[in-house]
């Protein structure tokens, strides 16, 4: 069976865009997709970034810890919020801490947003990030406005079926990513 991680990237007080990270943790388990790891940036408190993994002389153990979590997935589920047009520090903070573990990993983009557009705007700037690190990203997104509506504190979305049908669709290309590349992998 594949692993997904599910990123959930903001460290902010009183963050909306867990939620989302929840509910996508319960609905890839509920349906068994994959087996799911919910990698919470709020667990690791990362100082801001001074140097990349690979050149760390004695890396801490949390930085350890979080780059087996993501290279072991097959795929990951970025959660994202939109902050003044463009993505958490928390989140470039692990793009460039990580260099191997990154590339060619298909990699599938969640924004949220208090707002009506749902995290469009960061897009440019965090897709640039990610393929300077030849992260493979899913060409599907996933915006969710106003998401302080459309899900609870617990990830339980307002609009169940809605939602449910959409997230499938989105998983389903991050999984027809994770099978294409398993099977280049296995070609070489």
């Amino acid at each position: 069976m594949k692993h997904i991680a599910v990123l959930s990237t903001s460290v902010r007080t009183e963050r909306n865009s867990h939620r989302v990270g929840l509910y996508f943790k319960r609905f890839i388990e509920e349906h068994h997709l994959a087996t799911c790891d919910l990698v919470d940036l709020l667990d690791y408190s990362f100082p801001i970034f001074e140097e990349r993994l690979r050149f760390m002389p004695d890396p801490p153990k949390q930085v350890l810890e979080f780059a087996d979590r993501i290279k072991r997935a097959d795929g990951i589920v970025v959660i994202t919020p939109e902050y003044n047009g463009g993505y958490p520090a928390s989140l470039k903070n692990v793009i460039d801490l990580l260099s191997e573990e990154w590339k060619g990993k298909p990699t599938a983009l969640v924004t949220v947003s208090t707002g009506p557009f749902g995290g469009a705007l960061l897009l440019p700037s965090l897709v640039f990030s990610l393929w300077k690190k030849k992260v493979w990203t899913v060409p599907a997104r996933y915006h969710v406005p106003k998401v302080h509506e459309a899900f609870s504190l617990e990830g339980e979305p307002a609009e169940q079926e809605a939602a449910d049908k959409r997230t499938m669709a989105f998983l389903e290309e991050l999984e027809w990513c994770m099978e294409a590349r398993k099977r280049m992998q296995e070609a070489q």
